[in-house]
């Protein structure tokens, strides 16, 4: 059973995933595209990024920083991954330009391919709900990444609007760290 401090985290993780998603909403789109551009700009010079062959993105919703941009720009030069989510798992399938894309288990978009990514990923670029300067994330709560990330060590960056960096977020054993997390006015390494 959970303790009385998981309970309280919980509580709390639930009340910050509620008061983001009503800040973000507030976003105006050109504002999105901006901090994304930004955001995208800092990573873009980072010596991880540079020498990344396969990198892992997210195929962003509209309550998350845009990635469209950055995913065709950089598919021509470097393998660009994407997360389905089968199950509790999340699956890499290889992002394709031109290819067709569908909606999946979640409603989010993912290649319309049956193969599955099997190389090893040299960089992780991860949405979240929030993030801290101490480098912890707070995800929507099925732990996809959390799973996925376990006894892995890959070089994970976790991006997001500026709004999304809070002084302190609540976080248990289980959830992992981001190695750096970026914002359009922040790099926290």
């Amino acid at each position: 059973m959970f303790s009385e401090r998981n309970k309280d985290v919980i509580t709390r993780k639930t009340e910050l995933r509620k008061e983001i998603a009503d800040l973000k909403k507030q976003i105006p789109l050109e504002q999105k595209q901006q901090e994304a551009r930004a955001v995208f700009g800092k990573v873009e010079t980072l010596p991880e990024f540079k020498s990344a062959e396969n990198i892992l993105l997210y195929w962003s919703t509209s309550d998350e920083l845009p990635t469209h941009e950055i995913i065709e720009k950089w598919s021509v030069k470097k393998q660009i991954i994407l997360p389905t989510v089968v199950g509790e798992k999340l699956i890499l399938k290889p992002y394709m330009p031109g290819k067709n894309m569908k909606k999946g288990a979640l409603g989010i978009w993912e290649p319309d391919t049956e193969d599955n990514f099997t190389g090893d990923i040299d960089l992780m670029i991860i949405p979240g709900i929030a993030f801290d300067s101490d480098k912890n994330r707070l995800g929507r709560g099925k732990a996809f990444y959390d799973r996925f990330l376990a006894n892995k060590r890959l070089v994970k960056i976790g991006v997001g609007f500026d709004l999304q960096l809070l002084p302190r977020i609540p976080s248990e054993k289980s959830d992992i760290k981001m190695d750096k997390v970026i914002t359009a006015s922040h790099l926290i390494e």
